[in-house]
């Protein structure tokens, strides 16, 4: 601040900040020394009476501090090199050692308490007006803020840091146990280490839509792995069956496209992945319905059944040759009858009441699916294939457009 001598013949702004950097300097060993007692006396957190690095660490960072508030006083402002890089590191190393930045503030207004009782002292030995101090104390404020702000910035630094190496540990886990072939149990053991993961018994890989997961990421539990950097997005939940797990995994993924794999152990989690891949690639296409999350365990038959659909397609082709020259209106109506007469072996009144139609349209389709197909319909082997084939052509038909 400028210096504005007092014409009363008393003391000028920057008589007062000599006077006073001047009786601080001197005494600056001791004031340093006095200001790490209190601190180890009266801080818990650094309260390490054994450790002699950690009290010269201590003494290094009130000293340093220290001086450059006798610059400030003095004019002098960043001559008291290396404080704010020394004070970022303090702020880093709260938090490597696991601590808030609670305590660092309640030391930086300790040092703070003690300089100006200090100050006080210095002006009553000087007969120095105390309201000539009010400017030092404005100083003693903004360097507080300075200090306070330079830990928070390390501490916000490091812990970008330890969250940004947390996560790479944990998407590298994510692709150890989703590899194919799988990592061996020693690596996947250490990596779940590392990554601060419990190896469950069973789990799951959830494979999501990848605009879907962009467009709103997902806030997940600390249990949860995710790889959010892979074309199709994935998570790896553990104990995927148990009621909570299964509940709260319905919950994140609200409002999102998803397929959660089968429950495997983790030497098997590749095959979750590559099933939950399939019937994601099944819901886009519209063979399985469901515009939000699907469990493959409810689609089991309609995954295997569209496994090779070239395979699928010789099949259909063979099994519903009969139905295919009639028209389509023609040929759904006798399939859907076919197939539940196959499903059910029930007579034509019961058919009638699960298609809804008249019993005399069910007597007449029956007749001319006999006349159709023949022998073929009392062929245990061709019943089953049948089936599929009529189910996967129900399901097509169903689809919506591409």
């Amino acid at each position: 601040m400028p210096a504005v001598e007092v014409h009363n013949g008393s003391w000028s702004a920057s008589r007062v900040r000599r006077v006073v950097a001047n009786h601080l300097r001197a005494n600056a060993p001791r004031l340093g020394a006095e200001m790490a007692a209190e601190i180890r006396a009266k801080i818990p957190e650094y309260g390490r009476p054994a450790d002699e690095a950690y009290a010269r660490n201590i003494r290094l960072g009130v000293d340093l501090a220290l001086q450059r508030f006798l610059d400030l006083l003095d004019g002098r402002d960043g001559q008291a090199s290396g404080w704010h890089d020394l004070y970022r590191e303090i702020g880093a190393r709260e938090l490597r050692e696991g601590r808030s930045l609670d305590a660092l503030h309640a030391t930086i207004r300790l040092c703070a308490r003690i300089a100006w009782q200090r100050l006080i002292d210095d002006a009553d030995h000087e007969s120095i007006p105390l309201g000539e101090l009010e400017p030092l104390a404005e100083t003693i404020f903004a360097y507080l803020d300075d200090l306070a702000a330079a830990s928070a910035q390390g501490y916000a630094h490091a812990k970008a840091a330890e969250i940004g190496e947390l996560d790479r540990r944990r998407r590298r886990l994510v692709a150890l146990l989703t590899a194919a072939p799988p990592a061996s149990p020693e690596t996947i053991a250490s990596a779940a280490s590392a990554a601060g993961w419990s190896m469950p018994a069973r789990l799951a890989v959830v494979v999501l839509d990848a605009s879907a997961a962009l467009a709103a990421p997902l806030v997940l539990p600390p249990d949860i792995l995710a790889d959010f950097a892979r074309s199709e997005p994935c998570l790896v939940v553990p104990d995927p069956e148990a009621p909570r797990q299964a509940r709260d995994l319905s919950c994140h993924l609200a409002g999102h496209r998803a397929a959660v794999g089968p429950s495997v152990p983790p030497a098997r989690a590749a095959a979750s992945l590559r099933l939950a891949a399939s019937a994601l690639d099944l819901m886009r296409r519209g063979v399985i319905e469901g515009k939000g999350v699907v469990w493959c365990r409810d689609h089991l038959a309609t995954m295997a059944i569209f496994q090779d659909e070239q395979l699928l397609d010789a099949l259909v082709e063979r099994r519903l040759e009969p139905l295919m020259s009639r028209p389509p209106a023609q040929r759904a109506a006798l399939g859907d009858t076919l197939l539940a007469w196959l499903q059910t072996n029930a007579n034509a009144n019961q058919l009638a009441a699960g298609l809804h139609i008249h019993p005399q349209t069910a007597r007449h389709r029956l007749r001319q699916l006999t006349r159709i197909f023949g022998d073929v319909l009392q062929d245990t082997d061709a019943r089953f294939e049948l089936q599929i084939a009529l189910r996967a052509d129900r399901v097509r038909r169903a689809r919506p457009p591409a």
